[in-house]
């Protein structure tokens, strides 16, 4: 399975730049203030405002730029998909886009607003097993039922150039960059953020972060290996049990550090989005703020990207982050 290059990144945005929005990258004084006050003296932020994107979520800029690469005789065979909501939304928008047959598997008892969007964008949904990793195993006996094909959240190199171009238009739009902080459930987006940074910006430091409660990319990448952990968080756009050889090949190579935060961090997070940017953020999304304000002195003197990846709380997400002390 081989990375997707630079050139792999510049087709996907080629492609993909009428169809995608071409999210704004903004500064607030109040978040600058609110990260000195933690200890970052000297730092200032840059919010990348993907849940502003189409379906509320980076993703889409993958499934588009996986979806466009297909022919007739694959759309009409169709897709199988697995996910706790950003990845299923993406896909069914840009199989509906496309005209391709499109079937999501996600876990019993998902967040609403993401199940509610995947249905309405014309995808089938099946409801199945406890977690991320239960919705992958039914999601692969699907697709070799029907012959569909079966599409993962991180071993794809079209998925992975697709989301790059996150990274790449935040470097258009802020080339003064020192760090990129970006969240990981599977990990595409920092595997994107790495090769766009090497290629262009080699001088950028790429920070992952992951919730503490569901490590398993974290220690996939400080083992060296791929390894399975404890999948409980909260965050259900980092709620992923296992790592992927495509995008741990890419940050054992690239990334600088990898931060686990807690779930409470992340909670805190999303209310300092809400209060000081008037922002909505997912767990997910919040995530890479969440970093931030818990390792500050790492940031500190440094202009930092923070990738807010997307936006689809649930009605009591919110509550619970407003309730954050």
């Amino acid at each position: 399975m081989r990375p997707p290059g630079i050139h792999d990144v510049l087709a996907a945005q080629r492609r993909t730049e009428e169809l995608v929005v071409r999210t704004p990258a903004t500064a607030y004084a109040e978040l600058d203030a609110r990260v000195r006050d933690a200890g970052a003296a000297g730092a200032s932020l840059v919010v990348k405002h993907e849940n502003l994107q189409h379906t509320g979520a980076f993703k889409v800029r993958g499934a588009l730029n996986l979806l466009l690469g297909f022919d007739a005789a694959a759309r009409e065979r169709g897709i199988v998909a697995y996910s706790t909501g950003n990845h299923a939304q993406a896909l069914a928008y840009a199989a509906r886009r496309t005209g391709t047959r499109c079937t999501v598997v996600m876990p019993l008892d998902p967040n609403p607003v993401k199940e509610r969007a995947v249905r309405a964008l014309g995808a089938d949904v099946v409801l199945a097993g406890a977690t991320f990793d239960d919705a992958r195993a039914r999601a692969e006996q699907e697709a070799a039922a029907t012959g569909a094909r079966l599409v993962g959240a991180a071993n794809e190199p079209a998925l992975v150039a697709g989301v790059a171009t996150v990274a790449l238009e935040l470097l258009q739009q802020d080339p003064g960059l020192d760090a990129l902080v970006v969240p990981v459930g599977g990990g595409s987006g920092a595997a994107g953020a790495c090769l766009v940074t090497a290629a262009v910006a080699p001088h950028v430091e790429v920070v992952a972060v992951q919730s503490a409660a569901s490590p398993a990319a974290h220690d996939s990448w400080r083992t060296g290996g791929l390894v399975t952990r404890p999948n409980r968080t909260r965050a259900e756009g980092l709620a992923v049990g296992c790592g992927f050889e495509l995008t741990q090949h890419v940050l054992r190579e690239r990334l600088a550090g990898f931060l686990l935060v807690t779930d409470d961090d992340i909670a805190r997070a999303q209310r300092l989005y809400l209060t000081a940017a008037r922002t909505v953020a997912e767990g997910a999304g919040a995530a890479a703020l969440a970093a931030v304000l818990a390792d500050p002195e790492r940031f500190a003197g440094r202009r930092v990207g923070v990738v807010c990846s997307g936006g689809n709380a649930s009605e009591a997400e919110l509550v619970r982050a407003l309730r954050a002390e």
